[in-house]
């Protein structure tokens, strides 16, 4: 049994706000989005992103349409510092988007931080120090005096600096560490004196953000620590309002929420709520969420797969399966009722009416997913364990999105059979999906060659029974396939398996792949002693059943493989 916890600690006491005025107001339009998946979120990683990944990242981030983005923490580490070189130097940020860099308010690190963002069009210069309680006495052993004196310090220090680098716009952001667990009046009088010093107008503002760096109370009570500084800062007008919302009681989304209520104008946050501890903010929950009560989020999440696997592949987390709007299963229904709801509510549901699909708060379509997983048997409805019988009797361990995938084939069995399936009608309907996937392109054989330090590819193949050689380079022999086809696709997941044990083992190669103008993705797989040879199976399986999904409208098979068999 837990401890008594009253001996231990204490409710966080309410702020004295009693004509509060965010409980009655409605969000109308999104906040201006921060995204700090390559600093915060980065530091928070096992083992930190590569400039590689860090660089695959940023661009993701601002494909989305992020347009701020915090790159780095650059005077605490030489990596760090050469991604921000990198980005600016090569040329990597958009005219539209902004930069930002964090830095602790301690003079070398300031002018460290300032070097790094030389020949930048325009940078956000976050400066930011402790101004709670335990760490003014605990941590610094500084005087109330000493903290602000330290907060204004900096920022003059970066104006100075500033104004040596007069190419480049500079914006000041400063935040109040640990800001829940300041005392407001503090708060206030700190903020207020880095505004003054900083001296902003209303066509060029300053960023005060409040975090919450430890999420300590209710979001309510965060809401009305942000309308009480709303309504208290001086130079409001000259003022963007941000909220860094961290997870450690679980509510970070709806803090973000009711902050936005109460007059907080930007958030910042991680894609899928990556962070210290238990996490930042999820800026994919805040803006779906919008999206779905009528407002658009101006960050563009219609191919949301896209987005998670870039996220999982860059910071080697992987997505809950549960995860709001993202999960591989959040679509898909096991129970009995749930599925007859959804059922009749897609019998009902017109495309020119408002959504209205039991048990589900958005169109997976508008997230470039499909219904194909929406209804899924499993063994609560007697026709399932689906994945568990075809690992253990053939040892075959898909990956969980392709088992949503494949269900939909089991589904199309038992239906037209109306009676259970086993283990081998399950390896067999496998072969028939992928395996023998063979139209329009028939795989015959395979040669790889080196083109420079490149792979090349040439395969022999049928497409539309007409003999053919297809070439290709690719930095190893699955990129080199693809290039091969010619066909417009992009691999979301490889995955390689070892069936059996000893010499004669068959590896299964599982790919992942999407293309534009088709809703969501589609896998193929390949079987094959050798796993090149798997693999190069497994590509043209995948080629070939997300070709054969194209809808009304598309390109004719002949058409898209046009440039294969001239």
């Amino acid at each position: 049994m837990l401890k008594n916890p009253s001996t231990k600690y204490a409710a966080f006491p309410p702020v004295a706000l009693a004509d509060r005025q965010w409980p009655a107001r409605t969000v109308t339009h999104p906040p201006i989005w921060m995204s700090t998946d390559l600093r915060d979120g980065n530091q928070a990683l096992f083992e930190p992103m590569n400039a590689a990944r860090k660089l695959q990242m940023f661009r993701k981030l601002v494909a989305i349409g992020f347009k701020e983005i915090e790159v780095a923490f650059p005077s605490a580490s030489q990596t760090d510092f050469d991604f921000v070189r990198q980005l600016i130097e090569q040329d990597e940020i958009p005219a539209d988007v902004t930069i930002e860099v964090l830095s602790q308010s301690r003079e070398h690190l300031i002018r460290r931080t300032m070097e790094s963002l030389r020949g930048a069009r325009r940078a956000i210069v976050h400066i930011y120090n402790a101004t709670a309680p335990v760490f003014r006495k605990t941590v610094f052993g500084m005087e109330k005096d000493e903290v602000k004196a330290l907060a204004v310090d900096s920022v003059k220090l970066v104006k100075q600096l500033a104004a040596e680098q007069p190419d480049t716009e500079f914006v000041l952001q400063y935040s109040p560490e640990l800001f829940t667990s300041t005392e407001l009046d503090f708060a206030l009088e700190v903020c207020d004196a880095v505004v003054a010093a900083w001296a902003p107008k209303p066509s060029e503002k300053v960023i005060l953000n409040l975090p919450a760096t430890v999420e300590v109370a209710t979001p309510n009570v965060f809401a009305d620590q942000i309308e009480w500084m709303h309504r208290n800062l001086a130079r409001r007008e000259s003022i963007t309002l941000s909220v860094h919302p961290h997870n450690d009681r679980g509510t970070a989304v709806a803090a973000a929420e009711l902050a936005l209520l109460a007059g907080a104008d930007r958030v910042e946050g991680c894609l899928f709520g990556n962070g210290e501890r238990t996490g930042n903010v999820d800026v994919v929950t805040l803006a779906l969420n919008l999206y779905t009560q009528g407002i658009d989020p101006q960050l563009d999440f219609s191919d949301i797969n896209s987005v998670a696997r870039v996220s999982e592949e860059c910071t080697q987390l992987p997505i809950h399966p549960r995860h709001p709007y993202v999960g591989d299963l959040v679509f898909t229904a096991f129970s009995g009722s749930h599925q007859d709801a959804i059922k009749k509510g897609f019998d009902a549901q017109r495309p020119d009416a408002l959504w209205e699909v039991p048990y589900m708060p958005v169109d997976p379509l508008d997230l470039g997913r499909t219904y194909d997983s929406v209804i899924r048997v499993n063994s609560q409805s007697g026709k399932g364990g689906v994945a568990h019988l075809l690992q253990s009797a053939y040892g075959l361990v898909m990956p969980r999105r392709m088992q949503v995938e494949f269900s939909g084939a089991v589904q199309r069995l038992t239906d037209e059979t109306g009676q259970e399936v086993d283990a081998h009608q399950l390896w067999t309907l496998f072969g028939r999906e992928y395996f023998e996937a063979d139209t329009p392109v028939r795989y015959v054989a395979h040669h790889l060659f080196e083109a420079g330090e490149r792979q090349g590819i040439r395969i022999e193949a049928e497409v539309n029974g007409r003999p053919v050689t297809l070439s290709g380079e690719g930095n190893g022999p699955v990129e080199a396939a693809v290039a091969a086809l010619r066909v417009p696709v992009r691999v979301q997941s490889f995955e390689e398996r070892s069936m059996g044990e000893g010499a004669d083992a068959a590896a299964v190669c599982m790919v992942e792949v999407a293309m534009d103008g088709v809703a969501g993705s589609c896998f193929g797989a390949g079987m094959h002693r050798n796993t090149v040879t798997a693999s190069v199976r497994a590509i043209v399986s995948a080629v070939n059943r997300i070709v054969g999904r194209q809808g009304d409208g598309a390109m004719p098979v002949a058409a898209v493989f046009a440039d294969c068999v001239a």
